[in-house]
């Protein structure tokens, strides 16, 4: 499989670190790309993804506990939550390639409730034994008078977060090594979690506010009396 990261790799300016940036927005869609350079061999990187339960934002869950996550890495396999009261999909497997392209149908978190078509990618390209470059891609399109590309600055910073936890789990085994770091650096500072929680939080709340909207322009006018 030929990948061209050439232009990625340049936006690159410290190893492990991740940069988003929104490349499209258009009425109704949006797409973002993530392009991360990962100090792991494609086999480790790749396996680190499927781990999703190690490294996933449990503020980004709808049980609060990344364990509850499983990803099966194969075409049909579920990106699932299961927790004791429930159960979620978040997205389903529509190409795996072993250590080099994972490609899923995955609308995330109030995204879920809207009928749109999103696809999360992960692809590797080896550039040597152990370094290997990363591109975290999310394509979302819905109708054009949804207003989804609105979204894209939150859904940019949460994935954002999701990329540098996983080059933190990469790097250190932990997905959370950050917190000690920042917690170090000023008690008062409210930490890159929190604040993405926040995000998320203000996005579910779009996404009710919106739904409640249409359902309230849906609704027929109450009948004249007769006289």
């Amino acid at each position: 499989m030929t990948h061209a990261f050439t232009l990625f790799a340049a936006l690159l300016a410290v190893a492990g670190t991740a940069r988003a940036e929104v490349t499209q927005t258009r009425p109704g869609s949006f797409q973002i790309e993530i392009p991360a350079r990962a100090e792991a061999s494609a086999v480790r990187l790749y396996s680190a993804i499927v781990a999703v339960e190690r490294w996933w934002d449990p503020a980004h869950t709808w049980s609060g506990a990344s364990a509850n996550l499983s990803l099966n890495a194969s075409a049909g396999g579920c990106f699932c939550e299961r927790w004791a009261s429930g159960s979620a999909e978040h997205g389903r497997v529509i190409m795996a390639s072993k250590n080099e392209l994972l490609r899923l149908y995955a609308a995330l978190g109030p995204l879920q409730a809207q009928p749109l078509t999103a696809v999360l990618e992960f692809e590797l390209t080896p550039q040597d034994e152990e370094t290997t470059l990363l591109k975290l891609s999310y394509r979302v399109s819905g109708a054009a008078e949804s207003g989804l590309e609105q979204w894209a600055s939150g859904v940019d910073q949460v994935l954002s977060g999701q990329m540098d936890r996983l080059l933190r789990f990469i790097d250190a085994g932990n997905a959370d090594a950050e917190a000690d770091a920042e917690a170090k650096d000023s008690a008062e500072a409210p930490s890159k979690r929190e604040a993405r929680a926040e995000i998320f939080a203000e996005w579910v709340r779009q996404a009710k506010a919106q739904s409640e909207a249409e359902k309230a322009a849906t609704r027929k006018p109450p009948s004249k009396p007769k006289s």
